[in-house]
């Protein structure tokens, strides 16, 4: 009876203790009071999550990293954390009264919305920090509310939360400094020789791209990395892949010096030769009568061209603006395999990217499977800041018009829209996509495709041939109707 009796009492203890941790549990897993402010909310949900024991350049280590085994694999998180993602900018932003990087909030939103984050090996550590569907939902209002506040697009409705933006073309174009820097533009005089021009690589009529690998420059040179698209590079936050580039009007001015591009010796021998031509002594005296024809004058006129580049009126933009014909079934089922596997994480606003430096290789290496040789290009931001987080990290491009500018990757070794959309999901996210899968995208990807001048933009290399360099050797790709690329050998 005895015995019975001791039984009872450790089943109710037991049963306390379950009771008490339960409530415990809950307790931690509550939501922040709603008297807080949406983003203090949010805040305090990534605070009580942990994001800031991996994702900061200083995390502070948790008492059991010294232990044997354990230690090694908390460093190893958290070195992989920051790397992935640096959480401190969004939290001083949430603190303040700055507005956060759209990408940062896409970010935030994802992982909350995918559960992903924190891991179970970190929650089962710390309680509070399991993200639940509570929280989710907040973060996911507070990310809709943000880009409704942030775009200044017209967007309404649910459409208006979307992380992808519709383009609205600049109205404060100065349209004589565009039409003198779209001769510039397309001005070989510009080079040493007299051969290349701005649009011998960002062609107009070819999606603002040469479609080679890597681009020819002066007496058959050849630069080490893809050329980017000219066409909305003005919603670039950075320029070039490295972001060493400000404005397009810095940008302008590299090409021009650059040894393997255009090779000019410097501006001054640029500015004798265009100064023998008194049509632009005559145009450049009116426009900048302070200056006359200098670096600043001819970078700035570039750059007033650019400006116009832009690409409005694709279907998805209709779409966004409310037309629900403007996509088909497998459009729309694109859309959303596009944000379900975090593609619309880095690819954010109104040219799906160019908003941060992301690492090219976050979940498999890329480097290390592509089988070619490290070059000073792969690099990438690290080139100029010299900081180890930022190697192989490149500013993101953007994706308008993206069935245009083949090939792709800054190393150019993507033919294909396919291959693009399956490498990038591989080695970004882990993730193998199918064959159905990698259709539906691309044919979202398709429908970004924007008017120019009034007519929808295309590329007369599309039923030609294009070049691929690879070392020595020129290999030809026909691009068909198809979109494929077949390989012939000189």
């Amino acid at each position: 009876m005895k015995k019975v009796k001791t039984c009872r009492i450790l089943l109710t203890a037991l049963l306390l203790l379950v009771v008490v941790g339960i409530v415990v549990y809950r307790l931690m897993l509550s939501t922040p009071s709603e008297e807080l402010s949406p983003k203090a909310r949010v805040a305090a949900i990534l605070e009580e999550g942990g994001c800031l024991s991996c994702h900061t350049a200083n995390a502070e280590l948790p008492f059991y990293a010294d232990f044997p085994l354990a230690g090694d694999l908390i460093k190893a998180d958290i070195e992989e954390g920051y790397r992935a993602f640096d959480i401190a900018p969004l939290m001083e932003a949430l603190s303040g009264e700055t507005l956060p990087n759209p990408v940062d909030v896409a970010k935030v939103e994802r992982v909350a919305l995918d559960k992903s984050m924190p891991e179970a090996k970190y929650y089962l550590m710390h309680w509070g920090s399991q993200m639940t569907d509570a929280k989710a939902d907040i973060i996911a209002a507070w990310a809709r509310d943000y880009r409704t506040d942030y775009y200044n697009d017209g967007l309404t409705g649910e459409r208006a939360g979307e992380p992808i933006r519709p383009i609205v073309p600049a109205t404060d174009i100065d349209e004589h400094k565009a039409l003198l820097g779209f001769k510039l533009y397309h001005d070989t005089r510009l080079s040493v020789d007299n051969t290349i021009s701005c649009a011998s690589c960002h062609g107009l009529e070819t999606g603002g791209v040469d479609n080679h690998q890597y681009s020819d420059g002066v007496e058959g040179r050849m630069g080490g990395v893809n050329a980017p698209t000219v066409y909305n590079a003005v919603y670039n936050f950075v320029q070039f892949w490295d972001g060493r580039a400000r404005t397009l009007a810095e940008q302008a001015a590299g090409p021009p010096l650059n040894p393997v591009e255009m090779a000019s010796t410097s501006f001054d021998e640029i500015i004798g030769k265009l100064s023998a031509d008194e049509l632009y002594v005559a145009t450049f005296a009116s426009l900048y009568p302070e200056e006359g024809i200098t670096e600043a004058s001819i970078t700035n006129a570039i750059e007033e061209f650019e400006r116009t580049l832009t690409t409005p009126n694709s279907q998805f933009d209709k779409w966004l603006r409310g037309d629900d014909t403007a996509l088909t079934a497998q459009e729309l089922r694109g859309y959303e395999l596009f944000k379900a596997n975090s593609c619309a994480t880095c690819h954010v606003g109104a040219n799906l990217g160019g908003e941060t430096y992301e690492l090219m290789g976050l979940r498999r290496h890329y480097f290390e499977e592509r089988g070619l040789e490290l070059t000073e290009e792969d690099n990438g931001r690290f080139k100029q800041t010299q900081d180890e987080r930022d190697r192989h990290r490149f500013k993101v491009p953007g994706l308008r018009n993206i069935e245009l500018t083949w090939p792709y990757y800054h190393d150019g070794t993507r033919l294909t829209m396919d291959e693009a959309v399956r490498d990038m999901a591989l080695y970004q996210c882990d993730t193998e996509l199918s064959d159905a899968e990698v259709t539906d995208i691309v044919a979202f990807l398709r429908t970004l495709t924007g008017e120019y001048q009034g007519k929808k933009l295309s590329n007369v290399n599309e039923y030609g041939v294009v070049f691929h360099h690879d070392d020595d050797d020129h290999h030809h790709h026909h691009h068909d109707h198809d979109g494929e690329h077949h390989h012939d050998h000189e």
